[in-house]
């Protein structure tokens, strides 16, 4: 049994009343795993915008201002008026940061099910990841396969899963096909080799040239960019070609989302046998699940009425298709995850580095192709 430690650092968050943001590494006891659990030392976890949302949220971190070195660390931003409303339930708690995670069992509880574990590099998802040891579950943490290490292993769930998601939401509401935004980030990218495995039409919207060439150089067929001149056109002609009628939208501001709408409108009555002033009887959908613009998302109604706008997330998806259901999804993510959901990371850097205010600004960018990694213990 490996020496385990009696406490650990952990990354926590502190919204106070007066919008002040406090990050923080708090030291924590190392809990004794129960029957049915067991302790993960853990060794990669990433930096999600979902993670960035609890972590930071929309506090200017460009401006903020640290104090203290090592373990006594404290970095202080100001959160936006605005924000502090939607904010609430949440001020004065010290709260603990990571969706997803891998790492290595070092104690379990007296079940089989958990004994079983002692050793296995297994991730698990649930908050508090930005951890030096997590306890979990044994029903909970999906064991990688021989030879997966905990850095290929980290981003099992929220990506793999939301690509998957994708898919099965197109296929349980009658859809054919895909439009995906911001796509050339790693979820993007997961999303385009399972579509391709699959035979999923996809259109793919990149806001530059150089993700283009990301997509591009891996085989994707259909590449919308943004900032091209023949952005409307190449988006019509790839609608027209896949037949999507259902967009996922991780930008969520601006024009885009009515621009989908409208071009997939045009789509649609290419070949309409007559002309009605209601418009098409195809419904068109997106969802909206980021939020890259924090602007409004405007929409200018030049699609008929056979159209909807909403929200989607993950775990509100997961909860509605059922256990049984959601564990045929996560198996296939460990079966795949070397390959179809493999994850890329800029750097990997520790639960002291994550609160250097230079690297903060660098994550909280979001950047395509700046993914970061935590390290607990490194």
């Amino acid at each position: 049994m490996a020496n385990v430690p009696e406490t650990g650092l952990q990354i926590r968050s502190l919204l106070g009343k007066d919008g002040t943001l406090r990050l923080s590494l708090a030291r924590v006891a190392v809990e004794e795993p129960k029957d049915d659990e067991v302790l993960i030392r853990v060794e990669a976890t990433p930096i999600n915008p979902s993670d960035l949302g609890l972590l930071v949220g929309t506090a200017d971190m460009s401006r903020a201002s640290r104090a203290g070195e090592g373990d006594g660390t404290v970095v202080t931003a100001q959160m936006p008026e605005p924000a502090l409303r939607m904010m609430a339930a949440r001020f004065d708690q010290s709260l603990p940061v990571g969706n997803e995670g891998a790492g290595t069992v070092v104690k379990a509880g007296r079940s089989s099910a958990a004994q079983a574990l002692i050793g296995k590099i297994v991730a698990t998802f649930g908050g508090a990841m930005y951890s030096q040891y997590r306890i979990a579950k044994a029903a909970d943490v999906l064991v990688l396969k021989d030879g997966t290490t905990a850095a290929q292993g980290a981003s099992c769930f929220v990506n793999p899963l939301t690509s998957l998601g994708m898919v099965e939401t197109m296929r349980r509401e009658g859809h054919t096909g895909l439009v995906h935004t911001a796509a050339a980030s790693n979820l993007g990218q997961m999303l385009s080799r399972l579509c391709a495995n699959e035979r999923i039409g996809l259109v793919n919207v990149v806001r530059s040239a150089a993700q283009e060439k990301i997509l591009r150089d891996q085989g994707a067929r259909h590449v919308c960019n943004l900032t091209a001149p023949s952005f409307a056109d190449d988006l019509l002609a790839a609608l027209v070609e896949t037949k999507a009628t259902l967009a996922f939208d991780a930008i969520g501001g601006g024009r885009l989302a009515s621009q989908i709408l409208t071009s997939m409108e045009v789509a649609a009555n290419r070949n309409a046998p007559a002309y009605s002033r209601y418009g098409s009887n195809t419904h068109k959908q997106v969802y909206i699940y980021g939020a890259l613009d924090m602007g409004p998302t405007e929409l200018t109604r030049s699609y008929g009425f056979a159209w909807g706008v909403g929200g989607w997330l993950l775990t509100p998806f997961l909860m509605k298709i059922g256990p049984q259901e959601a564990q045929r999804l996560r198996q296939k993510v460990a079966e795949e995850i070397t390959t179809t959901f493999a994850s890329h990371y800029s750097r990997t850097i520790s639960l002291t580095e994550a609160l250097k205010l230079e690297t903060i600004v660098a994550y909280s960018r979001r950047a395509t192709g700046e993914k970061y990694l935590i390290n607990p213990n490194a």
